[in-house]
């Protein structure tokens, strides 16, 4: 326990010097409030700028509060998904590639705490970052639209907040076991491609971890799931996998470091 609470305050340390925990929730708060924002003064934005004909009308669609959620779900899943999962990609083997993490492998640790710190601090950074971008998304959304039942909203976001877990997981494992450029185009094609085949042709499946974003918003309508709790159960279970495997990873990848 003592070498993880060294290694995660190292980690928590060179985040804080990186500014990621200053322009990592900005850049989820600033998606969050873009959707509401935009979507309740677009009629205005194209009569000012549109250059439309004379005479000529938009009618948009009346949204309603899980409708600007669920933009704004697909913001965090497309811009923020994958600056999270590019930065989780490249933790481990960015150490072993510059030979900084020869200082800490010299040193008898666990690589198990070595592995959590990362984990830890990146998952801090994530749910920091998603929990402000709900924040912002539904303060500007009470505002416009209205409002949705506080504990649905909790319940959305913490769903929300066990997808995160598991997509940054999955980066960090990469990482664990191959070099920076392999790792991160692994986890763009696992993750971010991965949500768009679902949204493509995830209609052909009903348990899927890649499910959970859109089966979180759709408890704001109250209307029942029966595969919401399964989802939800495999994600947790193939991020604890996916940990193991990383873990064992950092062990066996750690006589890679260049000197």
């Amino acid at each position: 326990m003592r070498t993880f609470a060294v290694l995660f305050q190292k980690e928590l340390r060179e985040s804080w010097r990186s500014f990621k925990f200053l322009w990592m929730p900005l850049l989820f708060i600033f998606l969050g409030i873009s959707d509401p924002i935009m979507n309740y003064y677009m009629e205005d934005i194209l009569n000012a700028v549109g250059n439309l004909p004379e005479g000529f009308t938009i009618t948009l669609p009346d949204y309603a509060p899980a409708d600007i959620l669920l933009a704004s779900t697909g913001q965090f899943q497309s811009i923020g998904l994958i600056v999270l999962v590019v930065i989780a990609a490249g933790m481990i083997n960015r150490e072993r590639q510059n030979g900084t993490a020869l200082f800490i492998y010299v040193r008898p640790i666990s690589f198990a705490a070595l592995y959590f710190s990362k984990w830890a601090v990146i998952n801090l950074l994530a749910v920091l970052s998603v929990i402000l971008g709900y924040g912002a998304s539904m303060y500007y959304t009470a505002i416009l639209y209205g409002t949705v039942e506080p504990l649905l909203f909790i319940q959305m976001v913490a769903s929300y907040c066990v997808w995160i877990l598991f997509a940054t997981t999955i980066a960090l494992m990469f990482s664990a076991m191959f070099k920076t450029a392999l790792s991160i185009t692994f986890t763009v094609i696992v993750l971010p491609i991965g949500v768009l085949v679902q949204s493509l042709i995830g209609q052909f499946w009903n348990v899927s971890p890649w499910k959970l974003a859109d089966y979180s918003v759709q408890l704001l309508t109250q209307s029942e799931n029966e595969y919401y709790l399964k989802t939800l159960l495999l994600t947790i279970i193939c991020t604890v996998i996916f940990i193991l495997i990383g873990i064992l990873f950092t062990r066996k990848n750690a006589s890679s470091v260049k000197v």
